[in-house]
């Protein structure tokens, strides 16, 4: 009997304008996701992420102090805590992106792992942080200090990736060596410089290392702002390399796909890239 995972994506546009206050973000936009993780749970969707940063809008064009406001504790903060009594409900593993403060003046860019009966698994802080114009990601975040983790769910073994992490094919490789069944990368990606590369660096990075990889981004245009046009196109690619599922580019929307377990094996069996690396030749990647 094949081993079936349904697994969702949520991508949403923001729902306030920026000027409303970090605390009515945070209300609007859990607000805006709950319906669809309702729909996924109704749905018998065993694993479930959210787009970065899901409880407002992408921030980083601003250096505005006022979002550091939007941040909050993990596992400690009311949304974890809330998406644990959804996980808890539906039985479903659930990825949530979060502006994290470890403590006042400490912040990250990390998503919460909860398993299927609603308990915290732990955390993962994006590692690559951006500093380019529209995206001063660097006043926001500290480059995370966690590693690549991988999270022994009830469905599976998950592992993530943040958005800018996905140009880094070293990170999803020890994602890989670290046991990764599945990746999820939430992201903030708009129309223009990399859009070219959203179906092509994720769906390599899963036929690179025999795994499947769920891509979330975000919708619509963000005032005053205007970095551009974020185009949704949220997928799942297979552990062969192709997009199996996918999202409308302007559309609230839950995506769901059933995804066959058993293809990893039979990928890797074909494609022996685990058994053939040569890491004793890689020195020069770890040379500063």
């Amino acid at each position: 009997m094949s081993r079936i995972v349904k697994a969702g994506l949520i991508q949403l546009a923001n729902k306030l304008d920026t000027n409303a206050s970090c605390k009515e973000h945070r209300a609007a936009m859990i607000e805006a996701h709950i319906p669809y993780i309702e729909k996924a749970g109704n749905q018998g969707v065993q694993m479930l992420c959210f787009e970065e940063i899901f409880t407002g809008p992408y921030f980083c064009p601003s250096k505005d102090k006022k979002w550091y406001g939007l941040a909050e504790a993990i596992p400690d903060g009311p949304t974890t805590h809330l998406m644990c009594e959804y996980a808890k409900k539906y039985s479903m593993v659930i990825v949530v992106p979060i502006y994290e403060e470890q403590m006042t003046g400490v912040y990250y860019n990390t998503a919460a792992v909860i398993d299927a009966d609603g308990k915290y698994l732990g955390k993962y802080r994006k590692n690559h942080i951006p500093q380019v114009a529209g995206f001063w990601e660097k006043f926001f975040f500290n480059p995370g200090n966690l590693g690549y983790p991988v999270f022994n769910t009830a469905y599976g073994k998950v592992g993530v990736y943040i958005c800018y992490d996905r140009h880094f094919p070293e990170g999803a490789r020890a994602l890989g060596l670290n046991g990764a069944e599945i990746i999820f990368n939430p992201s903030a990606t708009v129309a223009g410089l990399s859009q070219y590369l959203w179906e092509l660096e994720q769906p390599a990075h899963a036929a690179a290392n025999g795994y499947f990889v769920g891509a979330i981004n975000r919708i619509g245009r963000e005032q005053p702002w205007n970095i551009g046009e974020f185009y949704g196109s949220s997928y799942f690619a297979s552990p062969r390399g192709k997009i199996v599922a996918q999202a409308s580019k302007d559309k609230d929307e839950l995506l769901v796909s059933d995804l066959n377990f058993d293809e990893i094996r039979e990928v890797r069996d074909l494609w022996q890239f685990y058994r053939d690396r040569r890491p004793e030749t890689y020195t020069p990647l770890t040379n500063l």
